[in-house]
């Protein structure tokens, strides 16, 4: 394996090696009718290495406003000296140079690496190169960047300061969005697209997509448009509203009727999409609204009982997603609103829990288990043990409901072995002090 000398002197020789070349275009200016140059050049990087090679003063003169401050009123016909030192990157600083040489600076740049350009933006700003500024930018605004070659664009442009100059290259980047009501109007716009989507398959896929996009870089707080509360409850309630509508229709339909199939598919997408806004409320923290809210849906739950659970079952899941994110302490809500979720929805639930163990490969009945147990287990014992005791006849008398036996053992040894004594035990530590002779 290299080690890092040895990396750092491939590095050094690979640099010289294009310097060299460099400074043969130089050598090729002077004997293409430029005539000899007149300022001696000394480019000294801040390793110490240092180059000389000749430049022509009217050149220098005529594209930097560096140049021109230094030899503007220096005397005709004799050679000049200007040291550079502390340069950053010689090479760069010398491929600069030649590009004020250059009559098509963009034919000269194509094909450098962004990188590369930023460097050479760098250098041009330092010795006021117009055209070379002028160049670099219109080159960084027309091709592509990588995601890191991004955030170095930025990050050179604001640094350097150029203002105006920088706008166009920016505006990829830059938003209008100053105010974070215009950016929800986006949001708002872009998720209503993704629930109302006819096609199934682009629907999920682009749920997956804005999901991870809403969690990337969720700690970066201040520099971020977020989507507000507000517009994910908007969108709850249109998709609560749009299930009640189906399952009013649903529960009104004989079996005969041919669009029964294309009901109940609307009845599952709906439920679908709920899920997804709850999870991205729960992700943000904001989804302690929607539990009371979601246990408040008491007709949702009467049209619920009152459809084939092959059709209803992803409504089920929801309760599931509550009590999963309840049970790991990912939202916290009075235990009067956990009751009342567990009251409304924990009959559907079990009722359902088949059809979500065989039909929903997403889900994992585990997390489903451990969850709805954990949510019981936080309630106050007496509604702990009216629960259970609901469960156990109905596990043993239709087998077919969510197996909670954890929780159920829990809540034994809670009513049956450790019970708390509320009572605090008044009894005084009886303490002796003895004094012994040394």
């Amino acid at each position: 394996m290299m080690s890092e000398e040895q990396a750092l002197e491939q590095n050094r020789q690979r640099s010289q090696s294009k310097v060299s070349k460099i400074l043969k275009e130089f050598d090729n200016l002077n004997n293409c009718g430029l005539g000899l140059g007149d300022v001696r050049l000394t480019v000294i990087g801040r390793d110490g290495y240092r180059v000389s090679f000749d430049a022509h003063k009217w050149v220098l003169i005529e594209k930097s406003g560096f140049f021109r401050e230094k030899l503007r009123d220096r005397e005709k016909g004799v050679m000049h000296t200007v040291e550079i030192s502390e340069c950053d990157d010689v090479e760069v600083y010398l491929e600069t140079l030649v590009l004020m040489y250059c009559d098509d600076l963009k034919k000269r740049l194509m094909g450098e690496e962004v990188y590369k350009v930023l460097a050479l933006l760098k250098v041009s700003a330092a010795i006021m190169f117009d055209a070379g500024i002028m160049s670099c930018l219109e080159y960084l605004e027309a091709v592509p960047w990588s995601e890191d070659e991004e955030e170095k664009v930025i990050f050179h442009l604001s640094q350097l300061q150029l203002h105006d100059s920088a706008t166009e290259v920016l505006q990829r980047v830059s938003t209008e969005l100053s105010t974070s009501p215009r950016a929800d109007d986006i949001f708002l716009k872009l998720l209503n697209g993704v629930l109302q989507a006819k096609d199934d398959k682009a629907r999920r896929e682009m749920k997956t997509v804005i999901s991870r996009l809403f969690r990337e870089d969720s700690s970066d707080h201040d520099n971020r448009l977020d989507v507000s509360k507000d517009t994910l409850y908007s969108l709850c309630h249109g998709c609560l509203s749009s299930l009640v509508l189906c399952l009013s229709e649903a529960t009104c339909m004989d079996d005969t009727r041919h669009d029964r199939g294309g009901l109940m598919s609307e009845i599952a997408r709906e439920a679908e999409n709920l899920q997804w806004i709850v999870d991205i409320l729960i992700d943000k923290q904001a989804a302690d609204e929607f539990v009371k809210l979601w246990a408040d849906q008491k007709e949702l739950a009467v049209l619920h009982s009152k459809i084939p659970t092959i059709y209803r079952h992803e409504i089920s899941k929801i309760t599931a997603q509550l009590c999963i994110a309840i049970g790991r302490g990912q939202i916290l809500v009075p235990k009067e609103t956990r009751f009342s979720l567990l009251s409304t929805w924990l009959e559907a639930l079990y009722e359902d829990f088949g059809w979500i163990r065989r039909a929903c490969k997403s889900v994992d009945k585990k997390l489903v288990e451990d969850g709805l147990g954990r949510t019981i287990l936080t309630l106050p014992l007496l509604q702990q043990q009216a629960i259970m005791l609901k469960w156990f006849d109905r596990f043993l008398n239709k087998g077919m409901t969510a197996p909670i036996f954890k929780a159920f053992e829990v809540w034994w040894r809670r009513a049956f072995i450790r019970q708390y004594a509320g009572e605090q035990d008044n009894s005084q530590l009886q303490i002796t002090v003895c004094d012994y002779p040394n």
